[in-house]
């Protein structure tokens, strides 16, 4: 197998009789045997806290997290456990991630066939595909980026399309807010890839007219992603130096 090395990864293994009850009531998609599934934990007001994928072994469940996100989402999973038969520690695996076919042993990245696939406990080499240029192509969002925890939605970080929430699952942590969310409105602000003109930094105010319309985030071969607010974003738009437009779906349609 080959691969290069996910860079600041933490895999934590969840274990215990009580394990899959223990994150069915805690996290916005559940792990499933055998294939690799894209998860959130999210505040009780329905805010984005961590994300992560999770990986059901039989005997455990593999926590794939940002390794800047491991010890806080470690100290909220400790708390949640209360007295359930439940223990979760450190696995000490490596990430290797690739693009082109799943080898054996690994798994697609459930978000993307873009991003290709994950393994566990493999050793990658260095770092060298350009994931930023896949990421802003398909708008897919970063931790600690497009995703701010206590302060994104995940339904306006795309995670319908990313396969990250399961509306059918029944109740979670946060999920009342982002199930009226799913039923009871219409986005009106939401992450999309852009065109640019020019370049501005991480977390450039977007202006349309002399009004806000949004933010400006990962940038890439003249796209970026941002975050909109839709009934805004008409027209050219500034971001610091650079020239952001965006054409709304279906406005082009023939």
């Amino acid at each position: 197998m080959t691969g290069e090395k996910a860079k600041n990864r933490t895999v934590l293994r969840i274990a215990g009789k009580d394990a899959h009850h223990f994150l069915h009531g805690l996290v916005t998609h559940d792990a499933r045997p055998g294939a690799l599934v894209y998860s959130a934990l999210l505040s009780p007001q329905g805010k984005f806290l961590a994300d992560f994928f999770l990986l059901d072994r039989g005997e455990d469940i593999l926590l794939d997290v940002a390794g800047d996100l491991a010890p806080g989402l470690f100290r909220r999973l400790s708390m949640y456990k209360l007295r359930a038969a439940v223990t979760i520690d450190d696995s000490g695996l490596p990430v290797a991630r690739g693009l082109g076919e799943v080898p054996d042993g690994a798994f697609a990245d459930p978000r993307h066939e873009a991003l290709g696939w994950r393994a566990y406990g493999v050793e990658g080499s260095a770092p060298q595909i350009d994931w930023d240029a896949i990421r802003v192509a398909h708008c897919i969002p970063e931790t600690g980026i497009e995703l701010i925890p206590e302060d994104s939605y995940i339904l306006e970080a795309g995670y319908d399309r990313l396969r990250g929430v399961d509306h059918r699952k029944g109740c979670y942590v946060g999920q009342e807010v982002t199930a009226r969310m799913k039923h009871k409105t219409t986005l009106r602000k939401g992450l999309v890839t852009v065109e640019i003109d020019g370049a501005a930094p991480v977390g450039t105010p977007i202006t349309a007219g002399d009004k806000p319309a949004g933010t400006l985030f990962t940038q890439s071969g003249g796209q970026a992603i941002a975050y909109l607010r839709f009934e805004r974003a008409k027209g050219d738009m500034v971001a610091g130096d650079a020239t952001i437009r965006w054409s709304e779906p279906g406005q082009n349609d023939a």
